[in-house]
């Protein structure tokens, strides 16, 4: 039989899938038995499934984009008289309870542009399989709570001397006509969409770890051969991973061995599969020469996070994709954890929500607001979202905070004990929690099924008479459309009080406290509103609210300029000082207040920080970016006016500090590499005052940057020197431009960036961008420089909200939407905001968005266009 199920999906056939209809699978699959079987131009896949009934229903294999070759059941060869089949499923109606599947087909992984499945990425073969990649493999119930134990045989040509799959090498050997094999079992059972193969030509980089049980664990890095130097700083960071996931959570790993492969094209940042995690090389290839300080740190994290999705996601896993959270949002908060052994935790903390407001709280405020566990989608692809992860976090860590480390430890040890093995859901999570630690944290769960960002509003009373402060709190959240009204939610407000004329933290304690819920400085507000008296209050305090960002909450508090301006030179929370920065720097560019109150509390609070924590003065000086600007304003956006704005405040800023940043430029010369928070403090903070330098028009400024480019030992000075000679029109811009392609031209990563600082340029043009694409280093099949481009450009509102600047994203996800559907939606999502434009921009993006209509078909970016077009 040779039945091609390849058909072309249209618009009218996507369905919405609910929660509420969750069933659990009819089969479960014993066992895999999987052969791959790679050739030039096709490759062959045969399975075994052993499968064993669980419930009354039809035996359902989902299947897509596969060639049928056949199939048999319990050793006999079926007709398509015995089956249903259609372009996404195979179905057995009255399948015995006990099972034995033999399946064959034949896939095309060499033609396979939307690097899902197994696909050919340059000289490699590699899989990703979440969340619905499995299915163009092989035909299999391809659902997380399908876990079953794969043992994988691999063949191909000797051209490709690795081959690796989860688990365990049990044999390898050779084959006639000069190929070879390998078989490999993972004893583990688990979901396929954490299955991996990966069939190429890599050099490897091996070291070793002992785990607390005293297992020897084999750690191996794969890469292309000119790659693998750039391997080590993966490698140290897998090693310090396994080491704190074992002393803050008691987790060792379980393998005799753990694998990492660098893949180029690759639409996510990596991917925990078993024992093989395979990676966008962003996210594993470090060298300070082609990588930047953030860039370094982000692999770091990068191989912190899946690592620790070894317990949070892969031996136990998720029920169904609603729960993606449950994995994502855990894990997210582990890797945020620990990176804040790897730098200042206050700057780590800046960094987190930093990006937080300026994602997911657009996310939340526009079209695509969903809550961190959606009710509904169409394609899952749509929902890998900074609500599910970020958002995700921010709900563990409210819940890890309220406990302490010790409750918290004994919840997450509960956790571990009781879910070992299953695929469960967010509630499982919650119940081991609050079982474990004896604390009730049902509550909480709320915080999974509504959308939007609450909002606290406040305001503060001091009765000098009484010693006594009172403290007003209250919550809202905007209901969104399709969901019911939004409820309370319980939401940890950390907060301290400083004496208003001494700068000093006062100490809060006694009965008092407890009374009103305030313990360890965090106070629940969990009604609609809320009074807090703190007594035996000598003295007028200013408040301090949400230290930390205690909750991913907006705040909107009474407070005077002045206030902030105390709280930025007297809090001792490097986060608040950032924050109480950030909430005047708003006011100034949102409400129009004065910007002098700003400018003279950081001119005053920024040389000291400096003198201590350099990185955390480079965070200080952080101007909201008009997309985070954009993202605050629901109606009437003019882009022009927000970027008018803002400039006219940075050179406020700039000339305020003039004179200093001459002398902190001097102040910190380049010298020889070194990977650590402090000097990678220096260097951040060099690049910003630079900056400043520049737009205060400091004599010699752009000589110093031209200077700094040719004198550079790392990525993160050169960079940061070309960013500014490129922005600032330097005469010399183009012949470091021309410089830096020639040093780089063969480093795909460090290329990236050449594209990106030319795309970013706030004084570009669409046609710029449009130029970059047409370079002859732009590739469509690479996602990484496909984003160096798109990404950067929409850094700037001012070019990207106009007819043409509209219409070159809407072009990209035409041309992507059948190539890579899930990079084209992502790409189309940054027009979210299209709604909130001041006409005749907001008709002009209506219409554009709506030619787009009937020019795509993938279901990804049809839901995409179809929510967009929804907000307006």
């Amino acid at each position: 039989m040779n039945i091609a199920v390849n058909p072309e999906l249209n618009e009218n056939s996507h369905q919405t899938i609910y929660l509420k209809d969750y069933t659990p699978p009819s089969f479960e699959v014993l066992s895999i038995d999987l052969t791959i079987q790679v050739h030039d131009d096709h490759t062959l896949v045969h399975s075994k499934l052993v499968m064993q009934r669980l419930t009354s229903g039809d035996l359902t294999l989902c299947g897509r984009d596969l060639e049928l070759l056949n199939i048999s059941l319990n050793g006999n060869v079926l007709t398509p008289d015995d089956y249903n089949i259609d372009p996404e499923q195979l179905i057995i109606k009255n399948a015995p309870d006990q099972a034995e599947f033999s399946i064959s087909v034949k896939i095309h992984p060499e033609s396979n542009t939307q690097l899902e499945g197994l696909y050919q990425a340059g000289n490699l073969f590699v899989t990703q399989n979440e969340p619905e990649g499995f299915r163009k493999i092989t035909f299999f119930p391809d659902r997380p709570d399908v876990l079953t134990v794969f043992t994988t045989r691999i063949e191909a040509d000797k051209k490709y001397p690795t081959l690796l799959a989860n688990g365990n090498l049990v044999e390898k050997g050779d084959l006639p006509d000069n190929r070879h094999f390998a078989i490999w079992h993972d004893p583990t059972k688990k979901p396929s969409y954490l299955f991996a193969a990966v069939i190429g030509d890599l050099a490897v980089l091996k070291d070793s770890f002992i785990t607390m049980e005293g297992r020897k664990v084999a750690l191996e890095i794969y890469a292309l051969a000119q790659d693998l130097p750039k391997c080590h700083v993966a490698m140290q960071a897998l090693k310090d991973s396994m080491k704190w996931d074992e002393d803050v959570y008691g987790r060792p790993y379980d393998l005799d061995n753990y694998m990492i492969v660098a893949v180029s094209q690759f639409n996510m940042g990596a991917m925990e599969n078993k024992g093989l995690n395979i990676f966008n090389t962003v996210c594993v290839l470090a060298d300070p020469e082609i990588t930047t300080d953030p860039a370094m740190f982000y692999v770091k994290s990068t191989i912190a996070h899946e690592y620790f999705h070894n317990w949070t996601g892969n031996r136990i896993t998720c029920r169904d994709w609603f729960q993606l959270c449950l994995k994502e949002g855990f894990t997210v908060f582990r890797d945020q954890s620990f990176s804040e052994t790897l730098q200042s935790a206050a700057v780590q903390r800046i960094d987190d929500v930093s990006s937080l407001k300026s994602v997911q709280f657009a996310e939340d405020a526009g079209p695509l607001s969903h809550p961190p566990r959606p009710d509904h989608f169409v394609e899952i692809n749509n929902f890998y979202t900074a609500t599910v992860y970020d958002k995700g976090a921010e709900i563990a860590r409210m819940m890890a905070n309220l406990l302490g480390p010790e409750k918290f430890r004994q919840g997450t040890d509960e956790y571990f004990r009781r879910h070992d093995g299953q695929a469960v859901t967010v509630e499982d999570l919650v119940d081991s929690l609050s079982d474990g630690s004896g604390v009730d944290l049902h509550h909480f769960l709320p915080w999974y099924s509504q959308p939007g960002t609450p909002c606290v509003k406040g305001t503060g009373h001091y009765d000098a008479s009484a010693k006594t402060y009172t403290l007003k709190l209250s919550q809202s959240t905007a209901k969104r459309p399709n969901y019911p009204e939004p409820q309370a939610l319980p939401i940890p407000v950390g907060v301290a009080l400083f004496d208003k004329n001494t700068g000093e933290q006062l100490q809060l304690q006694g009965n008092a406290l407890q009374q009103n819920g305030v313990k360890d400085g965090l106070f629940v507000l969990d009604q609609a509103e809320q009074t807090i008296v703190f007594e035996q209050i000598h003295t007028e305090p200013v408040v301090s609210l949400l230290r930390n960002f205690s909750a991913p909450v907006l705040l909107d508090f009474a407070y005077s300029d002045e206030d902030l301006a105390f709280l930025l030179a007297n809090e001792t929370n490097g986060f608040n000082q950032w924050q109480a920065a950030q909430m005047l720097l708003e006011r100034i560019l949102l409400q129009g207040h004065d910007p002098a109150v700003y400018l003279d509390a950081i001119a005053q609070a920024l040389p000291q920080v400096a003198d201590t924590d350099a990185l955390l003065a480079s965070r200080l000086l952080d101007i909201p970016s008009e997309s985070y600007l954009a993202s605050r304003i629901d109606q009437n956006f003019n882009p022009a006016e927000v970027h008018e704005k803002r400039e006219v405040l940075l050179k406020a800023l700039a000339d305020k500090l003039k004179t200093y940043w001459a002398q902190a430029y001097q102040a910190l010369p380049i010298v020889a590499f070194e990977d650590n928070s402090v000097e990678m403090g220096k260097r951040a903070y060099r690049n910003v005052v630079l900056g400043f330098a520049v737009r205060a028009n400091v004599e010699g400024a752009l000589d110093w940057a031209s200077q700094q480019y040719d004198n550079a030992v790392c990525m993160t000075e050169r960079l940061g020197a070309l960013r500014q000679l490129v922005w600032n029109n330097a005469p010399d811009a183009q012949a470091r431009l021309e410089d830096f392609y020639k040093r780089f031209k063969h480093e795909d990563l460090a290329l990236d960036q050449w594209f990106a600082v030319q795309a970013g340029n706030p004084k570009g043009n669409v046609q710029l961008a449009r130029q970059l694409m047409q370079h002859q280093d732009f590739d469509w099949s690479t996602p990484n420089r496909i984003r160096s481009v798109t990404g950067h450009f929409a850094g700037n509102p001012i070019l990207v909200w106009t007819q043409e600047g509209m219409q070159f994203y809407t072009e990209i996800a035409k041309r992507l939407d059948q190539q890579n559907p899930v990079l084209g939606s992502r790409i189309l999502q940054l027009l979210s905001r299209w709604y909130t434009l001041a006409e005749p921009m907001r008709s002009e993006a209506r219409t554009i968005l709506q030619a787009l209509k009937g020019q795509v078909s993938s279901s990804s970016v049809c839901e995409t266009l179809n929510n967009l077009l929804k907000a307006g």
